[in-house]
C-alpha cells in the first residue's frame, strides 16, 4: 500500500486550524488523527488517518505524551498488553511521543491505575529511565553511569 502523504497534508492542515479546548487526564485513551508517517513510524487509519492512544503524560493543556495502540497482538519488550472496552490491544512502547491535543477526536476510555503503572514500568526499563541508573551519575555526566 502507498501511503498518500498529499492528502494526509490537506488533512492535517485542516486540524492545524481546529480551537476546540480539549480536558485530558493521563490514562485515558483517546481516537487521535495520527496520520500518515514515515517507515515504521505508527501511522493511522482511514480517512483521517486515527488510531487509539494512551495519554502517558500530560505536559500542558495542549500537548502530552502518549503512546499509540494496535489490536494486532505483538511480543517483546517494546510492546505492552491492555485491554480496552473488553477489546485486546497492544500498546506500541517504541512509538511513544509527543502529540498536540488538535489532533484528539474522542475519549474512548480510562484505564485501570493497576494497568497503567505497568505500562509505564515498561516504558522506564525499554528507555533505561530507572532512578537507580541514574542516581550512580555524577552531576551533569553524559553516557555511561560510573563503575563501581
Amino acid at each position: 500500500m502507498e501511503k498518500d502523504f498529499d492528502l494526509w497534508n490537506v488533512h492535517k492542515k485542516l486540524i492545524e486550524n481546529e480551537s476546540k479546548k480539549i480536558l485530558f487526564k493521563e490514562g485515558e485513551v483517546w481516537w487521535c488523527a495520527v496520520g500518515i508517517n514515515v517507515g515504521q513510524e505508527s501511522c493511522g487509519k482511514g480517512g483521517t488517518g486515527r488510531r487509539p492512544v494512551l495519554i502517558i503524560k500530560k505536559l500542558s493543556g495542549k500537548n502530552c505524551i502518549a503512546i499509540p495502540l494496535s489490536t494486532k497482538q505483538k511480543t517483546g519488550s517494546w510492546f505492552s498488553e491492555i485491554k480496552i472496552q473488553g477489546i485486546n490491544q497492544c500498546a506500541l512502547l517504541h512509538q511513544i511521543r509527543m502529540f498536540s491535543t488538535k489532533r484528539f477526536q474522542r475519549r474512548l476510555t480510562t484505564i485501570e491505575p493497576e494497568e497503567f503503572s505497568v505500562i509505564k514500568e515498561k516504558i522506564e526499563l525499554l528507555l533505561d529511565l530507572s532512578f537507580h541508573y541514574h542516581q550512580d551519575r555524577s552531576p551533569g555526566s553524559v553516557g555511561n553511569p560510573k563503575s563501581a
